[in-house]
């Protein structure tokens, strides 16, 4: 869900904006009440969410590994010398709107359980927990989350620290030994078979980045290939490389993964991803898409609570209720886009977010001892 390149990539601008969607509405299909008492209405629609819309997050870590590497490594080839500063620039930036999310959440959680009682409302936080999702190590330290979606924030800092680290160890290589060509590559392509052919295959790694580093590898070898003089021979033997990684074990995740590898590609090859027209506000959904993913859970989780305690169990009502969700999760996000994203953000800032943060959830905490 970066935005660093796609603001002059309105394709990806619209994919984003797409997946984002997916996500808001495939976790509403799941979480609260609503989507229970309206699926009369929709179950076509219903089913298919729940059990296809978690893909669209594959979607996200290939556009991510292409972003990465147009940013870090436009030519394939690496110049990072200060890789800890990448990553606590990563970090921080990270960091800032999903802490406003978290609070928002540890508040909205405690209002949906005055109205009503469900299995999808996060619990109390204790210390450890909270301290956990601070260091984004909440999925690998076996903590609940305090929001749905977030071990997705947790991965993409992961993707990226293992990316830069990979390109900064590559540079390391080629300046002490100028004779070694490709070094980034070999690490990048190593690192993305070794995923797709073992640890994506075992659900005892999906915490991890390696778990999904053949999807944002995908995404990073793409783009490679596509300011390649051997750009037809590139794409050739990474079609091959994915139809074995299926033939082998076929994951729909992988075949999503790989077919939008192809499309960027595509886009990048006819230079479409810059020149194509997309509509304005899609374009924004898009550059907003990670602000609009952080808050759409609590949000939807107070909607969810709100019609299923004061209106009838109606299935008409709680469609519009999804309507309403959406709608309103569209439009926090917007307003944590454009507070904590797009406007500079202090250190002093980020200590007060902090703060709030520790300060609601030990506020919930002590209330419910």
């Amino acid at each position: 869900m970066q935005v660093d390149q796609s603001s002059r990539m309105p394709l990806i601008d619209a994919l984003k904006a797409a997946c984002c969607l997916l996500i808001v509405t495939h976790h509403l299909s799941i979480y609260g009440p609503m989507s229970d008492i309206a699926y009369p209405l929709i179950p076509v629609l219903i089913d298919w969410l729940r059990e296809h819309g978690r893909l669209a997050v594959q979607i996200f870590f290939v556009i991510a590994g292409y972003l990465s590497a147009a940013k870090l490594a436009p030519q394939g080839l690496s110049q990072i010398t200060h890789p800890f500063r990448l990553i606590q620039k990563r970090y921080l930036r990270l960091i800032t709107p999903y802490l406003v999310a978290l609070t928002l959440a540890i508040g909205c959680a405690a209002l949906a359980r005055m109205w009503m009682n469900h299995a999808s409302i996060p619990a109390a936080p204790n210390v450890f927990q909270m301290l956990a999702h601070i260091l984004l190590l909440h999925d690998l330290l076996n903590q609940e989350v305090l929001s749905a979606g977030i071990w997705y924030v947790a991965v993409d800092f992961q993707l990226y620290a293992l990316m830069v680290l990979a390109l900064w160890i590559s540079h390391q290589i080629q300046t002490h030994h100028p004779s070694v060509q490709k070094v980034s590559l070999i690490f990048i392509l190593s690192l993305t078979i070794i995923s797709l052919f073992f640890f994506n295959r075992d659900s005892y790694w999906n915490e991890t980045a390696l778990y999904f580093f053949g999807s944002y590898g995908l995404g990073v070898l793409i783009y490679w290939t596509s300011v390649s003089p051997y750009r037809l021979l590139w794409v050739l033997m990474l079609i091959i490389l994915i139809v074995l990684a299926l033939a082998i074990d076929f994951r729909s995740r992988i075949a999503v993964a790989g077919s939008v590898m192809m499309i960027l590609g595509m886009a990048k090859y006819f230079n479409v991803l810059e020149s194509r027209y997309v509509p304005a506000f899609l374009s924004y959904l898009g550059r907003a898409s990670y602000s609009i993913f952080l808050i759409h859970f609590p949000i939807s989780l107070v909607v969810n609570a709100a019609f299923f305690r004061f209106l009838p169990h109606q299935p008409a009502l709680h469609l519009i209720g999804l309507l309403v969700a959406i709608g309103a999760s569209i439009g926090s996000g917007i307003l944590l886009f454009k507070w904590f994203e797009v406007r500079p953000v202090t250190n002093r800032t980020r200590i007060l977010l902090l703060s709030a943060f520790i300060v609601s959830g030990l506020s919930i905490m002590l209330g419910n001892l």
